[in-house]
């Protein structure tokens, strides 16, 4: 019986995988501007037709874009601090300091301590002038009314928490553990201050995003955004909408999120985040859900819904467990949920994020809800013994990456490999003793997968202090950046080996790829 083709990938394509933390730029973190441009007018150059990032939010402790203060809301460290300054809400004495911080990692102490009294002196600014609109990113007040749902909760969370001296919010007075809309009747001059502010920095953020995707499409580059299957305890997401989730009377976690022991951790991953209450989300027809990814698409040209094994079983650990060995399966919504997007969201683009030790129920769910699932090659060897990441058995309906950003880089994947499986490899991929990531991305190029995408980290061929997350660790994560140095070299040495693969292997996206040979051309 043949598998069933997804509804929408349907032609060849090819795709670089960047935080936006990760790109070129001058105030200490990749951000929205002059480098992103540049990133999208690379990729443009050798007909890279998708850009994947990872989430785009305000993170929290540990600086995990997996870990935010909101589903929703924009992350303000990638905003351009240029274009503000351009429009006399900064001077460049205010944001000096910003230019000093490293361009080849992103130093999260210094970034915090230096970035928000900066950003601070923008909004007050603008905000004392009365204006509506900030350097042609459209009304304030339109945006404020236009997002009112997510962005009045958020900026009276952003605010107590800070009023609060940055404690989560079940620690605050119990009169404040809930949004209700007249909260902010409650509140000093300080924190209505500190809550406008807020609004400014997501209408900034927001106003300069849509510029960077109409850039993008205009050059046409997709971006892939990532959803997380699960939101953190300290959000704004969970302190508005705690009937979602499974907490306790104090807004305390019944049970937390993780995985089992796998190929990243033999303790597996204690992630922490609350369970949803699929029981009580049934009975609203998913409507928080739909809503998010509603959202989401409004950003974004297709997801990636992050750990989608968890909407056919999840791994439910107790919570006051020390690590996640003690956990146990749960049953989660099923297809039930996705047919429940599929009414919502028909014209839906999901890429459905299958990795780890999948059992033929996520798979069936997969492809019943239509959705194509993720290769790694770095799965390939030592890993499934199934051997199902190796290249030759990648279906059409998929997604090949040489690896994730949960991946060490290809090349650190090829020197560390043990003996007998590094044989293996340079057999299969003829790599006749090198160890460079380039023989890897033709490999990932030539899959029969529809989409491969490929991280910058391997495209510049780095080592592993290039990775961008290591499962299972807390420090020195989500800190690596490349340069304009290290773009520019790029495209002078391999940018047009690059190209040329990508019309060797059929992957412009610029024709539907059909199951039938068409005659000649006249």
């Amino acid at each position: 019986m043949e598998v069933p083709h997804s509804s929408w990938l349907n032609t060849r394509a090819a795709g670089v995988l960047a935080h936006v933390s990760s790109l070129p730029g001058d105030f200490g973190i990749g951000n929205l501007g002059a480098g992103a441009r540049a990133f999208i007018d690379l990729l443009a150059a050798a007909e890279v037709r998708y850009w994947q990032i990872c989430p785009i939010g305000p993170t929290g402790f540990g600086d995990s874009p997996y870990q935010l203060f909101s589903g929703r809301a924009g992350n303000p460290y990638f905003i351009d601090l240029d274009e503000l300054r351009a429009a006399n809400l900064l001077t460049n004495s205010e944001i000096a300091p910003l230019r000093a911080l490293p361009t080849e990692r992103v130093d999260y102490g210094q970034l915090y301590e230096r970035f928000w009294a900066v950003l601070a002196h923008a909004a007050d600014r603008f905000l004392a002038t009365g204006a509506d609109e900030c350097n042609g990113l459209g009304s304030l007040r339109r945006f404020r009314r236009a997002n009112a749902t997510w962005l009045e909760p958020f900026a009276d969370f952003m605010a107590l928490k800070a009023h609060f001296g940055g404690q989560a919010w079940t620690t605050w007075p119990e009169e404040y553990r809930e949004w209700r809309a007249d909260v902010r009747a409650t509140f000093s001059a300080a924190v209505r201050r500190e809550v406008a502010r807020h609004e400014f920095y997501q209408y900034v953020f927001f106003g300069q995003w849509n510029r960077l995707r109409d850039y993008a499409a205009q050059r046409r580059v997709g971006i892939i955004g990532d959803v997380p299957i699960f939101v953190a305890l300290d959000s704004a997401d969970t302190w508005q909408s705690r009937a979602a989730f499974r907490l306790d009377a104090q807004g305390q976690p019944i049970a937390v999120a993780g995985v089992p022991p796998d190929y990243f951790s033999a303790l597996g991953q204690l992630w922490g985040n609350p369970l949803y209450d699929w029981e009580h989300l049934r009975g609203t027809g998913y409507a928080w859900w739909i809503d998010r990814l509603r959202a989401a698409f409004e950003l974004y040209d297709i997801i990636r819904l992050d750990h989608f094994r968890g909407f056919n079983t999840y791994w439910e650990i107790p919570a006051d467990a020390p690590d996640a060995r003690t956990g146990q399966w749960r049953s989660g919504p099923g297809a039930e949920f996705f047919a429940a997007v599929r009414v919502a969201l028909p014209q839906a683009r999901i890429i459905a994020e299958d990795l780890g030790y999948i059992g033929p129920g996520v798979v069936d769910l997969r492809r019943g809800a239509g959705l194509p699932g993720m290769k790694v090659l770095q799965f390939a060897y030592g890993h499934d013994a199934n051997n199902a990441n190796l290249p030759h058995f990648y279906p059409p309906d998929s997604v090949a990456y040489t690896g994730t950003h949960d991946n060490t880089t290809t090349r650190d994947w090829l020197e560390t490999l043990a003996p007998d499986y590094a044989a293996k490899v340079d057999e299969y991929f003829q790599l006749h003793g090198e160890r460079s990531a380039w023989p890897i991305i033709r490999a990932v190029l030539a899959t029969a997968s529809r989409l491969a995408v490929i991280p910058m980290q391997d495209l510049l061929d780095l080592p592993a202090a290039a990775a961008l997350n290591r499962p299972g660790t807390l420090d020195g994560n989500w800190q690596w950046r490349f340069t304009a140095v290290a773009m520019d070299e790029l495209r002078a040495t391999r940018w047009t080996t690059l190209q040329r693969w990508i019309h060797l292997f059929d992957r412009t996206g610029e024709r539907p790829v059909r199951d039938y040979s068409e005659p000649p051309t006249p």
